[in-house]
């Protein structure tokens, strides 16, 4: 029996080594796993913008530069605007909220400035004007219908100068949007403008009620929750919105020529069009890049 003994105890401390030694591997391989893990972070310079959040009061809260290059490490901004370290996406969530002048719904949307921190400098379609961008929509709530809510990606918005906006006695310098890109139950949908009265003065047509809403139109192609690449080309009495690269819409004639008054400044990211409180949206952005 003593003999028995002595060679049952050599047996037990092999085998609580042996299972000792296979928890370390364990342990050093989720270790190593955990330090080979590449974040990716965004590629978008935001410079020359600033972001518009659906909180605030009177007021929507708006970051421009310099303090939204720090986005990351701003409170107020990192529920609606921040990294997505895993795929390199710039998101931006909105839900009804706070709204700017002359708008119904809220939005975290970037606004364009040419001079950061100032909205007083912009550009008109013979200044020529191009944005691209690679989106996706990532989480979207639905209506009572039951198909997903509308959500605004990107603008070119009109705005008035300083002058013509003492012309027509207006308080502010708003002037319509020509072009609206919607993400619309997974169809990218473009709206525009259109002149009522093609022979209104060039103070008449300064008024938002001079242009009407264009019937709007549908690219033939779904993106669904994929990603999308869309850009828009401005350019004197011309603009056209390119498709994941494949397909285009192109806007030309005297619509486009009279509008050739209006400055305007490009907008990108999440307006939301819904007034519901249960509302929201997540669109993030891969790529988004402005020339002039």
């Amino acid at each position: 029996m003593k003999n028995i003994q002595k060679n049952i105890l050599p047996f037990l401390v092999i085998v609580f080594l042996s299972v000792n030694t296979t928890s370390q591997t364990k342990k050093s391989s989720v270790a190593d796993t955990i330090v080979k893990t590449e974040w990716k972070l965004p590629k978008i310079d935001l410079s020359h913008w600033k972001v518009t959040l659906p909180i605030g009061s009177p007021k929507p809260i708006n970051v421009k530069p310099p303090e939204i290059l720090d986005y990351a490490n701003n409170t107020t901004l990192q529920k609606y605007m921040y990294n997505d370290p895993k795929d390199g996406a710039l998101v931006f969530y909105a839900t009804p909220g706070a709204t700017t002048t002359n708008t119904k719904y809220s939005r975290c949307e970037l606004r364009e400035q040419m001079v950061p921190g100032k909205n007083d400098v912009n550009w008109r379609f013979k200044d020529g004007g191009r944005m691209k961008a690679t989106i996706a929509i990532d989480d979207i709530s639905k209506n009572k219908k039951g198909k997903y809510d509308k959500v605004i990606v990107l603008q070119i918005h009109g705005r008035l100068s300083n002058d013509q906006k003492k012309i027509i006695g207006k308080k502010d310098n708003d002037a319509p949007p020509i072009m609206k890109v919607y993400w619309n139950n997974g169809r990218i949908r473009l709206k525009s403008k259109y002149l009522k009265d093609q022979n209104a003065t060039d103070t008449e047509i300064l008024q938002k009620d001079a242009w009407g809403d264009d019937e709007g139109y549908n690219f033939p192609k779904k993106v669904g929750f994929e990603k999308f690449t869309i850009e828009i080309i401005a350019s004197e009495g011309k603009m056209k919105v390119i498709l994941n690269d494949k397909y285009a819409k192109v806007y030309k004639g005297i619509d486009m020529k009279r509008w050739g008054i209006f400055e305007n400044y490009f907008k990108a990211g999440n307006y939301l069009a819904s007034k519901n409180p249960k509302a929201f949206a997540k669109v993030k952005f891969y790529e988004l890049e402005v020339s002039h």
